[in-house]
């Protein structure tokens, strides 16, 4: 156990991500954790005198796993040497914190999505590995330096080649977006855009707009945050929207297709040898959406504005009215606002990412005083394309009779235009007071202990389309929610039930 305790502590320091032994937090006190970090700090502040050393190299489409060209500020015959075009987008990707001191696989599928969608860009791979691959603390404090770095070379490129910085895109990574950021914030003239992927949380989240990447660094600051979730107040991905438009795929928590919870249960038998699988797909999940959205054009992920991603959750947030929608990697539209948009989606585990969203409005009535029920609701979509067959309803809150609810249906594959549902509901199991006290009070009254539940429509919001359709119960005589129940169009426009409750008050009063 003590051993175990060292290791967290030491994959805290290093890397200040999540909690692995869960009985930590109970015996860590944050006084005893600062404590801990004190004696270090001074360690930390004393290596790298020397100050980050940064290169640029310019890959080639048929090359880019390869450094074959540097361009070397001060040196415009580098320049040339390297077959800049000034006229072309030019991108610099910006790594972040590493442990091995050598470029992470990502870069290379990078490099090469932007040339395959911008064939004569100029892509420049942004080398700092040498304070990169120091302490996290150390790395952390020498962004803003490796970022002024970077400042410097742009205003350099500006001055040499007049390229206009609203073609040139800066995309960070962790650590190397708040480098990314450093580097807007300190240029001669303002660069045309930031995309910051899943930004380092340790040592930015909360503090001042110019101590991190924010809007003020780019005319347009695009994130995405997949792993914001942590413990003791750490998260490896920041938390906060830092961008114009901040988008939380599958609430920025945890990654479809990423085993988290085995990951940990590595790091806590294994040690911090472990730590690539915890972090990698989560965390990198970020960069693959990015290039997702390069190499898969057609099949663009949609992102919507939502309060909460717990209001996502329930569908009650696919409206695309008021540029309430967006694109999500490359393709964003750059909406500015006041204030940070905050948008969410769902994603697939695997390329192309892009899933379908619904939103179910459905109606449950009862004759009878119904408690509360937890049921487990299942849906089969069947389209003019295809079907996407027993797909679950994630019940956010317990079913209450005579209520509409909201849900929020996420297919994998696109079915077309909806034809047909079919919908299923099963009790749940386990055994409750309620139940029982509903069961008695069936037996009492004479009727069956079954739940009598009607559903007799479905109001359905498709997010990719915008479409919104009605659906009815196909046999009337079919609404016990026992058995599968089968829906299809019906001819009502689309009302929500408080206005379709004013219409009927309306007409009784005339």
């Amino acid at each position: 156990m003590k051993l175990r305790f060292h290791q967290c502590l030491f994959w805290l320091v290093l890397s200040c991500t999540v909690l692995v032994v869960s009985s930590l937090e109970d015996v860590l006190s944050q006084s005893n954790f600062d404590n801990f970090l004190d004696p270090l700090k001074d360690l930390f502040t004393l290596k790298d005198a020397t100050g980050p050393q940064v290169k640029f190299s310019l890959r080639k489409p048929n090359q880019p796993d390869d450094d074959v060209c540097y361009i070397v500020p001060g040196k415009p015959e580098s320049l040339s040497g390297c077959t800049f075009n000034s006229t072309s987008k030019t991108f610099l990707v910006i790594h972040g914190w590493t442990v091995s001191g050598l470029f992470e696989s990502w870069v290379a599928k990078l490099v090469a999505a932007l040339f395959d969608r911008e064939q004569s860009a100029n892509v420049i791979v942004v080398d700092w590995l040498s304070t990169a691959q120091n302490h996290y603390v150390i790395a952390a404090q020498n962004t803003k330096s490796v970022g002024q770095d970077i400042a410097h070379f742009i205003d350099w490129m500006e001055e040499t080649t007049n390229i206009p910085l609203e073609n040139l895109h800066l995309i960070g990574y962790s650590l190397g977006a708040h480098v990314a950021g450093f580097a807007g914030s300190h240029t001669s003239n303002k660069v045309g855009r930031i995309t910051g992927l899943d930004p380092a949380g340790p040592d930015f989240e909360g503090v001042h707009a110019h101590r991190r990447l924010s809007p003020d660094d780019a005319h347009f600051v695009d994130v995405l945050h997949t792993f914001t979730r942590g413990s003791l107040g750490l998260s490896i991905g920041i938390q906060q929207p830092v961008g114009h438009v901040d988008i939380y795929p599958n609430g920025g928590a945890f990654q479809p297709g990423c085993n988290l919870r085995g990951a940990l249960e590595n790091i806590a038998n294994f040690g911090i040898l472990a730590m690539n699988d915890a972090v990698k797909c989560e965390h990198e999940r970020s960069i693959h959406l990015f290039i997702d959205s390069l190499l898969n054009e057609q099949e663009a992920i949609k992102a919507y504005s939502c309060g909460s991603s717990e209001m996502f959750d329930r569908g009650m947030c696919l409206g695309c009215q008021k540029k309430r929608c967006n694109t999500i990697g490359y393709d964003v539209s750059k909406v500015r606002q006041a204030r940070s948009v905050k948008m969410f989606t769902k994603t697939r585990a695997s390329m192309p990412f892009r899933v379908y969203h619904y939103q179910l409005k459905i109606h449950f009535s009862s004759k009878v005083n119904q408690s509360e029920m937890d049921p487990s609701l299942t849906v089969s979509l069947h389209g003019t394309k295809g079907d996407a067959e027993n797909l679950p309803l994630n019940v956010k809150e317990k079913i209450a009779a005579n209520r509409t609810h909201s849900f929020l249906l996420v297919a994998e594959k696109d079915i077309g235009d909806l034809l047909m549902l079919k919908f299923r509901w099963e009790e749940s199991t386990s055994w409750s007071a309620s139940s029982l006290l509903r069961m008695v009070s069936s037996w009492w009254s004479g009727d069956s202990a079954t739940p009598s539940i009607d559903v007799h429509k479905i109001r359905i919001r498709v997010g990719e389309t915008q479409k919104k359709i009605v659906l009815c119960v196909k046999d009337p005589k079919a609404v016990n929610m026992a058995q599968e129940v089968t829906f299809v169009k019906c001819k009502d426009e689309w009302r929500s039930p408080s206005r379709r409750k004013n219409l009927q008050t309306h007409s009784h009063s005339s």
